[in-house]
């Protein structure tokens, strides 16, 4: 459904007992965008991801993934997105390619065509010595690249990234941008959330800041600095967070 936003959250707020992670969020992000989600530890990047994502549900608001709703549609959701998290809980006696052929097959791809998109990403992240030990003695890296292949595998139109980079190395970092890049170019959309703010600064099409569960400036990294009177991005953040706390 490319007539709508390819993430949009209306009023998105979250609870957990008397703690409320997120208040009233709403934002709309467009198709081909890398969407970079900032904020101080805390501030309510992960629980918005996990709405997204369809691991928690929110207590108010909805979320929606090519106008589809994470509350109504779930599965529509799932199909539509791929899932980097900060660290994937990932079966650590099965190896790469029998984690993978679970996946591909989760989401129903053919044979052939799994065996085609694992064998092509599995090169491309550089796996292919490693795709069939057990993942319990691969490196931090290695199970990172992981979750990556099988967030890529299905194809999806929406990635959604919690500190993705997370244990790469430098060489694949820098594929993985340029991949990001390559995404956007097509069309894809990758709501990005990390603090390697010097990253964010070179990929991100636009950016929204969250404090404190609110979402306090929207907009481009020179839009958001010149909105907070700050000569860097970093400054911006810590103006915008001080600024959030005095409110």
């Amino acid at each position: 459904m490319r007539g709508e936003a390819a993430i949009e959250l209306r009023r998105l707020g979250k609870d957990f007992g008397p703690k409320r992670a997120l208040r009233d969020v709403s934002l709309t992000v467009g198709w081909g965008e890398v969407f970079g989600y900032v904020g101080a530890n805390g501030a309510g990047k992960t629980t918005t991801i996990k709405i997204l994502t369809g691991l928690i549900r929110p207590t108010s608001g909805d979320a929606f993934v090519g106008g589809h709703s994470v509350l109504e549609q779930p599965l529509e959701v799932k199909a539509r997105l791929g899932y980097v998290p900060e660290s994937g809980a990932l079966f650590e006696k099965f190896s790469p390619v029998e984690y993978l052929t679970l996946i591909g097959r989760l989401y129903r791809l053919s044979e052939a065509r799994l065996r085609d998109r694992m064998g092509e990403e599995l090169r491309t992240f550089s796996l292919e010595a490693d795709k069939d030990k057990p993942m319990g003695v691969l490196s931090k890296g290695a199970k990172q690249k992981v979750c990556w292949i099988s967030a890529l595998l299905h194809g999806p139109d929406v990635l959604v990234l919690d500190e993705p980079l997370n244990g790469l190395d430098v060489e694949t970092v820098a594929h993985v941008k340029e991949m990001m890049r390559g995404l956007a170019q097509q069309g894809r959309t990758m709501f990005y959330s990390s603090h390697l703010i010097d990253i964010v600064e070179k990929v991100c099409t636009r950016i929204g800041v969250i404090h404190a569960g609110q979402l306090v400036s929207v907009g481009t990294v020179s839009e958001v600095m010149a909105g907070a009177g700050a000569a860097s991005l970093e400054q911006a953040l810590l103006a915008l967070s001080g600024s959030a706390a005095s409110a």
